[in-house]
């Protein structure tokens, strides 16, 4: 794929903490040193497990494509995917295809996604026609309603009947779409027995319809297929609940809109470089209009989830640390006691670099950002998902290990990335 810049302002978005009276000094604006002049990496980092954490976010996930085809240049190839909704769309696309295929695959099924309409020429005409956000915020509020009314090809399509109209007590009834297109993609397009070899491992979330539960399907304890990937972008009420193994799930999204707690929390704990991926900004100008409440509503529900996840962690992983030094410092008649066997497990000296790469939305894109699936937006959200990842890793410290107590690294490119 070519790839051209895009020029737009991005508001920087600093990466919440603790509160004041337990500051952590695990930034790296903190250890800020001169870039490389390369995004591509010379050999691989000195981590046990690189993760790629992608989020979910509808049609801003062709950003998360973008951000993989940066990391594929640079030799990242990750060991563990995990994703949510459209998230674990991309994930089952990556690992379900070897290395040198993952970024072709991820290009055929977001074009296949957003093909354009019948009208789609004549509105490309209108796009160069008129210049500015409100223009172009017009086409893109064209282009969702489109999708609304027709659905999107080879994803999902309108009920027809409408659900009111379906027997009470059927899976029709329950949605307004059917998202049978998508199913059919995924089997066109990934190999599951190879996400199922377990070459990769391979994480995503559904929420469980009758108990609420939060539910991981991980190909270390589950046999994937497509209705997995389908389960964890069910959202309602567009989209129905998939079944599977006589329970019906939902998009993990309802509970939590990214897996990283599920990847940094597994045993054994490894030393892991987390490229985690987010399509909602948690910091956001106060809104003028209804429709901006539409949109600081959904980017403040389905971003702030991550945030308290990753404060979460940079705080118990710095007890962890300072656990496993104290232990060291017992004395003998100490180590046997009862005590130790309750905490000694819970010591870790491992250590962790989260690297976060979050879309920043323009301005026009308004609520409607995340089931608007024109072509024009699908390659920008691509190429911002690219060069932010490039502009990224030309930052030698995203690389290499953390030599802090807390053995954690955040890094921002909103924060730290500035040039």
């Amino acid at each position: 794929m070519s790839v051209e810049p895009i020029v737009a302002r991005r508001d920087a978005e600093p990466v919440s903490g603790l509160p004041e009276q337990q500051p952590l000094s695990t930034h790296a604006s903190k250890t800020r040193r001169s870039h490389r002049k390369t995004h591509e990496a010379q050999d691989r980092p000195p981590f046990e497990c690189i993760a790629l954490l992608l989020q979910g976010g509808g049609a801003l996930g062709a950003y998360q494509a973008g951000v993989y085809q940066a990391l594929s240049e640079a030799h990242l190839h990750p060991d563990w995917v995990a994703g949510i909704s459209i998230g674990a769309i991309n994930s089952a696309l990556i690992a379900g295809n070897p290395p040198q295929a993952r970024v072709e695959q991820l290009r055929k099924f977001w074009e296949l996604i957003t093909t354009p309409p019948a009208w789609g020429g004549i509105g490309q005409l209108g796009a160069m026609a008129l210049r500015g956000d409100n223009a172009r915020g017009l086409m893109n509020q064209m282009s969702a309603g489109v999708a609304l009314a027709c659905g999107a090809s080879a994803f999902f399509t309108p009920r027809i009947p409408v659900p009111w109209l379906q027997p009470p007590g059927s899976l029709e009834a329950t949605s307004y779409y059917d998202t049978a297109p998508l199913r059919a993609t995924l089997e066109r397009l990934v190999d599951f027995d190879r996400i199922n070899s377990g070459e990769t491992r391979f994480s995503i979330s559904a929420v469980n319809v009758s108990t609420g539960n939060f539910v991981s399907f991980d190909n270390a304890t589950h046999s994937i297929g497509p209705e997995h990937v389908i389960a964890s972008g069910a959202l309602p009420p567009g989209f129905p609940a998939i079944e599977i193994e006589g329970e019906f799930y939902w998009d993990g999204g309802l509970v939590s809109n990214t897996p990283l707690e599920w990847v940094l929390e597994r045993e054994p704990r490894q030393d892991t470089l987390a490229f985690q991926v987010d399509l909602w900004s948690a910091r956001g100008a106060f809104p003028r209009t209804m429709a901006e409440v539409a949109t600081r509503q959904k980017e403040i529900q389905y971003s702030s989830r991550t945030r308290i996840s990753s404060d979460r962690f940079k705080y118990t992983q710095k007890l962890r640390n300072a656990l496993s030094s104290l232990l060291q410092k017992l004395p003998a008649e100490l180590k046997d006691s009862p005590e130790l066997a309750v905490l000694g497990p819970l010591a870790c000296r491992k250590v962790y670099n989260l690297v976060q790469l979050i879309y920043r939305a323009k301005q026009y894109e308004g609520d409607s950002k995340d089931y608007e699936f024109s072509r024009l937006s699908m390659e920008e959200h691509w190429r911002a998902g690219y060069y932010d990842t490039v502009r990224t890793l030309r930052h030698p410290e995203v690389l290499e290990r953390p030599s802090n107590l807390e053995g954690v690294l955040t890094f921002d490119l909103a924060q730290d990335g500035r040039e």
